[in-house]
């Protein structure tokens, strides 16, 4: 298994509301204490932390499943359940979290040592002490905390990098990132000698420049062919690309073709085309590297991007290159952060809509807030039930049996409870 990883799939789920207390005030010489059940409490949030020291999603191949605590229940002398503790979930800087049925962003960790609330715990129940009233002064139900549900996630790390280094396999780009910086990354004669983005910094005109040279791209990446979109994900949040081409063409590839196809790929792939761009003429010491250089420039001149030549081998050529790219760089807006977008807003109220349905000898209620309505519900206290009755029909729920043909005693179940059908 490789050690870098970039996409994974995991699930999470804030920590469900403690449940309310039922309790009355006992105490000696004390004939009707009042109710005293205390609240529930709070849910732990689930949060993610940008941690500078992570450089790849690899731990979340081991696990997969993120569960923050749960609410304590309330407890008698109007005593509040503790609050359940959060849990932190640490990724690299640059991860974009996804929910994964819709699409959307729920995250951007762009900034070393940020941490952002991705989903909040339940609300803790109330205790029955809420329900006292001058003609229900003993309230024996209270209210469950509300449950949360679980949430899959995809999480993508897009490098951040303020130059990208793109081209095709064996082009240089490795040996120009350890040319430019202090970064070393692997470098050695054989296709796809690099595959993770490596990151390097240079610094010029007093800022530092992050670049990151991206695993050579191939015809059909940006349809996924080889490693295509493992690849061309790192270079979206790039601000400026360096086109690397092997002017000498000792590979047997023709440079031009190379600076068409690479282009092709990124164009297919988004907006990617749409960069700023340098081309890079690497190998200029070989043979042949001046006469493909000039139809390069050619080329580049017609579509209005700058060429550089240059020579890894002997660190020629990059004082003129960084200067550009550095003065470039002075124009160009910020590295791409993707925009958190807001949860759509439930369509339907949470408690009180329902379904009647009928099943030839069984009348069911199903709707959101039906079970949690019977959990508030002590069935052996005659005012609880009352409370139950009375909800069901401030909600609707009697009249919706009504107008679907319950009669005086048919049988009706909501959830896992039957009952008798009272007008």
């Amino acid at each position: 298994m490789s050690n870098f990883v970039d996409q994974v799939r995991i699930t999470a789920k804030a920590g469900n509301g403690g449940n309310g207390s039922a309790s009355f005030h006992r105490e000696k010489y004390v004939q009707n204490g009042g109710p005293d059940g205390g609240d529930g409490g709070r849910g732990g949030d689930v949060l993610l932390y940008a941690d500078e020291n992570m450089h790849t999603l690899l731990d979340f191949r081991f696990r997969s499943k993120y569960t923050a605590e749960n609410g304590g229940d309330g407890m008698s002398g109007l005593r509040s359940g503790r609050r359940g503790e959060d849990l932190i979930i640490k990724v690299p800087v640059g991860t974009v979290v996804r929910e994964e049925t819709s699409g959307r962003v729920m995250a951007d960790m762009d900034r070393a040592g940020e941490t952002k609330t991705l989903l909040k715990g339940g609300r803790g129940g109330w205790g029955n002490h809420h329900f006292a009233t001058p003609t229900r002064q003993a309230p024996n139900f209270a209210k469950p905390g509300t449950k949360t549900e679980i949430v899959t996630l995809r999480l993508e790390l897009k490098t951040i990098a303020d130059i990208g280094l793109v081209g095709y396999p064996n082009v240089g780009k490795s040996s120009i990132l350890s040319v430019v910086t202090s970064a070393r990354p692997r470098v050695g004669n054989y296709h796809f000698t690099t595959l993770t983005p490596n990151l390097g910094i240079v610094r010029k005109y007093g800022q530092d420049i992050v670049l990151a040279d991206i695993p050579g791209l191939i015809e059909g990446a940006a349809e996924g062919a080889g490693l295509g979109h493992d690849f061309l994900r790192h270079v979206e949040r790039t601000r400026l690309l360096m086109h690397v081409v092997d002017a000498s063409g000792i590979e047997g590839r023709d440079p031009v073709d190379d600076l068409d196809q690479i282009n092709t790929e990124l164009e297919n792939y988004g907006d990617l085309g749409q960069k700023p761009q340098i081309i890079v003429c690497n190998k200029m010491d070989l043979p042949g590297a001046e006469e493909n250089l000039k139809r390069i420039q050619a080329l580049a001149k017609g579509m209005d991007i700058p060429v550089f030549p240059v020579s890894a081998a002997t660190h020629q050529g990059f004082d003129e290159l960084m200067d550009a790219a550095a003065r470039m760089l002075e124009d160009l807006p910020p590295i791409l952060h993707y925009q958190e977008e807001e949860a759509p807003l439930p369509e339907k109220k949470a408690d009180d809509d329902f379904l009647v349905l009928f099943d030839g000898a069984v009348y069911i209620v199903e709707g959101a807030g039906m079970e949690r309505l019977l959990d508030s519900v002590n069935f052996d206290d005659l005012e609880s039930l009352n409370w139950f009755h009375r909800t069901l029909r401030r909600w609707g729920v009697i009249e919706a049996l009504r107008d679907a043909g319950a009669g005086e005693g048919a049988t009706v179940r909501i959830g896992e409870m039957e009952f008798d059908f009272v007008e």
